[in-house]
Formats: C-alpha cells, sequence, structure tokens
C-alpha cells in the first residue's frame, strides 16, 4: 500500500494465492520501484532498502531516549497506514476465504480501496 505523505492511498499491490508477507511482497516489487520513494514499516522489514524501521531493544539491554523519540515518531507515521488497513478489512474484502469467483477478487479490493480513499479524502 503506498501512502505519500500519509494523507492519500494511491497504490495498492495485490498478493498471489497463498501466504505472503507483505515484506516479501516489497522486496519482489522494489525493483520496479523508482528510487527515490522510501518506506516506513514494522520491525518485518528491518534491512530493505529506502525503508525506515524502529529501533529493537537489545538482549537485556534499554534504548536510549533519542531512540525512543525516534520508534514513537515512526510509529506515529505508520498509524494511518494501520487505520487504512482496518477500514479496507471492515469490507471483509481482505481477508482468507474469499467467497465470489476469484477472479472478481481484483475488482471487489479495487472498488473497496476506492472507498476508503474517498473516505480518507473527503472525511
Amino acid at each position: 500500500m503506498v501512502i505519500p505523505k500519509g494523507v492519500d492511498l494511491v497504490d495498492v499491490v495485490l498478493g498471489g494465492k497463498g501466504p505472503r508477507s507483505d515484506s516479501k511482497l516489497l522486496e519482489q516489487t522494489q525493483d520496479e520501484l523508482p528510487n527515490r520513494l522510501s518506506f516506513i514499516g514494522d520491525r518485518a522489514y528491518v534491512s530493505r532498502c529506502h525503508t525506515t524501521t524502529p529501533h529493537k531493544k537489545p538482549p537485556k539491554g534499554e534504548l536510549t531516549q533519542e531512540q525512543k523519540e525516534f520508534n514513537r515518531y515512526v510509529s506515529q507515521k505508520r498509524v494511518f497506514v494501520e487505520q487504512v488497513i482496518r477500514v479496507i478489512k471492515i469490507f471483509q474484502v481482505a481477508k482468507e476465504e474469499f467467497r465470489m469467483p476469484s477472479r472478481m477478487y481484483e475488482f471487489a479490493i479495487g472498488c473497496a480501496c476506492g472507498l476508503v480513499r474517498l473516505r480518507v479524502q473527503y472525511v
């Protein structure tokens, strides 16, 4: 899901059949994206190019105050994306069992994302 400046939903990548993590999808499609793009992700995205992730607490250690503030900044940026994903899930299109013919999935998820985009822009 691409949300520039955290204010608009502009692109959604649909995965193929079977379980696949978001970070794996990004890895497979990142070569097709312009290098100037940067991403904010959770710990699953650590070591991905152009991706900012929160600091992980070291074993038997603590994060510095700067690291905690940075993690807070990252989570504040990510919360918008998580809220958009939650709203998409309300439509029950993005779940494991899709009850319509599979050829309709891309259309259905596209409609749900379009409605979410309208809601995000105008509400």
